[in-house]
């Protein structure tokens, strides 16, 4: 059986349409993140051959009752979650804090 796909559609500056795959959700110090990547639709292959694609990280703000919009994350943050996604840190559908006392 086919796995449903999590899809967000973004618009561009131009008005242009542009539709992002949700590879997965995590929590990071109380928030909630998204992996996103561009979705290839039905020009997708086998997930095994799959090139990789550019993938981009953002928090999922909460607007309204049943409506979440995806704001990017500043460009050092991006790439401490970026780093901890790599690691692996997230496999376990924990919440992670910052190890760091700012």
């Amino acid at each position: 059986m086919e796995e449903e796909r999590d899809l967000v559609v973004f618009q561009d500056d131009e008005g242009n349409e542009i539709t992002m795959e949700v590879l997965d959700y995590f929590f990071y110090e109380g928030k909630e993140y998204g992996i996103l990547t561009e979705d290839l639709g039905d020009d997708a292959q086998d997930e095994e051959e799959v090139d990789p694609r550019e993938c981009y990280i953002m928090e999922i703000v909460p607007v309204g009752e049943d409506e979440e919009e995806f704001v990017p994350v500043p460009e050092d943050l991006a790439e401490k979650l970026i780093e901890l996604v790599e690691s692996g840190a997230f496999a376990d559908d924990e919440e992670f804090e910052d190890d760091e006392e700012e």
